[in-house]
């Protein structure tokens, strides 16, 4: 089964941004979708963007919509989270996964997960 590694988190200012790296151990099939989701403490788990792999289409929460991009790297294992203008309520555990599943599933829809990557927002 292929495993994900999530890069990249770390601390940041208000307003700055960050890079999310998503790696798995073998090139993602087309026929698999790949997610980004975000938990903060007490919360449910919420996709924030995922990127289809049959045709590279794109989805976004509507409060990132303007900020992040979800894009894959040429070797088919690696999908980016570029994170813009981040703001302190989006200090969260950032988490990857993979599934043949729509884009607009839910979390329960994804099988297999990074082990998440804390994104902390300092004001």
């Amino acid at each position: 089964q292929v495993q994900l590694v999530e890069s990249g988190g770390g601390l940041v200012l208000t307003g700055e941004s960050l890079r999310l790296s998503c790696v798995a151990s073998e090139p993602i099939s087309d026929y698999y979708a790949v997610a980004w989701f975000r938990q903060a403490p007490g919360k449910e788990r919420e996709r924030v963007s995922c990127i289809r792999g049959s045709d590279g289409r794109t989805t976004y929460e509507d409060s990132v919509k303007d900020r992040f991009s979800i894009s894959r790297g040429e070797a088919k294992n690696t999908v980016y989270l570029q994170m813009d203008n981040l703001a302190v309520e989006e200090t969260e555990v950032y988490y990857c996964a993979t599934d043949v599943a729509p884009c607009w599933g839910t979390a329960d829809d994804f099988g297999t997960w990074g082990q998440g990557n804390k994104v902390t927002v300092s004001s």
